[in-house]
């Protein structure tokens, strides 16, 4: 069986709330009477309704500022507002729009009017829902797919592991090794999507623990060099000595170096050198790492550059014939904002892009 909408009406005058209350009776909604503003604050999560009627004109607090509070709120932001007023300017409608209401009505209310805007704004609101549904299944179907491909993706990367290390031929090895290569980024790949769905969630947490920096991106230069000589591509690591400790997560670190490494080798062509440099600063006795990674590949034009860490436009970032951009950024945007960070992209000189990550 189909719920009732809800409605809430928010209004200090008794007579107009019952008014409001009567006429929309007549179209079988779920309805709930406030009479003053503040209280809506405090009941609206447990009333949670698809549409708010709110006067414009009332004591303590406005609607304006009723309005603005509940649109920056992203738990309720989506909430349709009808604001009422019996004021007749332009200045209160452009108020009204700057603050978030999504429609407006004139005192004295006419029933007629009254149902129709309502029946407008409480559609708008059910495709809303609708699509916020539909895009929570894709999402919860991706999230699946990803974790049902681990399995496979560790078988490979287990028997080719297991071949490389019986076979004596050396051409045979070569191309199990790429096999192998291959199949890891395919890991890391899944690996991280895993994590930005935990993300999105709120349900990742950092495990910091004292690290040497130096040594993570040693360890990634070792996993990476193999890919960038197969591509005849110089990789050439410039790191601090001596080395410093820092509080990070390992294992979100090394996935951030391996995302910005396998970015740069996959967009830059043969022949061309990408260079990973380290350099810390200390605030008093705390260290805070500085990163970049060069890469000489096409680079990243200026208009895009502040979108290309976004999860949502990484699809028409790729139709507008930006290449070097994908999940990976996203995940490193977000590893690096877990530990208080900034990750941003700049042009190489005289062509490329440089990535810097600081924390």
């Amino acid at each position: 069986m189909r719920s009732r909408s809800k409605i809430l009406i928010v209004d200090d005058e008794q007579s107009q709330r019952l008014k409001l209350e009567s006429i929309l009776k007549q179209e079988n909604y779920d309805i709930t009477l406030l009479a003053d503003g503040r209280e809506i604050f405090t009941k609206l999560a447990t009333i949670m309704p698809d549409l708010i009627i709110l006067d414009l004109i009332m004591p303590k607090v406005d609607g304006f500022e009723i309005c603005r509070r509940i649109k920056s709120d992203t738990q309720f932001q989506n909430i349709p507002i009808i604001l009422v007023t019996i004021l007749d300017t332009k200045k209160a409608l452009t108020q009204g729009i700057d603050a978030g209401a999504d429609d407006f009505l004139q005192k004295p209310v006419t029933s007629l009017e009254l149902r129709a805007r309502v029946r407008s704004m409480l559609r708008i609101k059910k495709q809303y829902d609708e699509l916020q549904a539909t895009l929570q299944m894709r999402e919860e179907l991706s999230n699946m797919i990803v974790h049902d491909m681990s399995s496979p993706i560790i078988s490979v990367l287990l028997h080719a592991t297991l071949m490389e290390e019986k076979t004596k031929d050396a051409e045979l090895k070569k191309h199990l090794e790429m096999i192998r290569l291959s199949a890891e980024r395919l890991d890391s790949f899944v690996n991280d999507m895993l994590m930005l769905a935990k993300m999105e969630e709120s349900k990742l947490r950092l495990n910091p623990t004292t690290v040497d920096v130096n040594k993570i991106i040693l360890e990634a230069e070792e996993h990476f060099s193999v890919i960038a000589n197969s591509k005849n591509i110089k990789l050439k690591v410039v790191l601090p000595e001596p080395s410093f400790n820092m509080q990070l997560d390992r294992n979100l670190f090394w996935r951030v170096v391996g995302n910005l490494l396998a970015n740069a080798l996959q967009y830059s062509p043969g022949g061309s050198t990408v260079v990973l440099s380290l350099t810390t600063k200390y605030t008093g006795v705390k260290p805070h790492l500085y990163m970049q990674v060069a890469d000489q590949g096409s680079g990243i034009p200026e208009d895009y550059r502040n979108r290309i860490f976004e999860k949502f436009e990484v699809v028409n970032l790729k139709k507008q014939g930006v290449v070097q951009v994908g999940l990976g950024l996203t995940f490193c945007k977000m590893a690096v904002d877990a530990h208080g960070g900034n990750i941003s992209v700049h042009p190489n000189d005289p062509k490329g892009s440089v990535f810097v990550v600081e924390i």
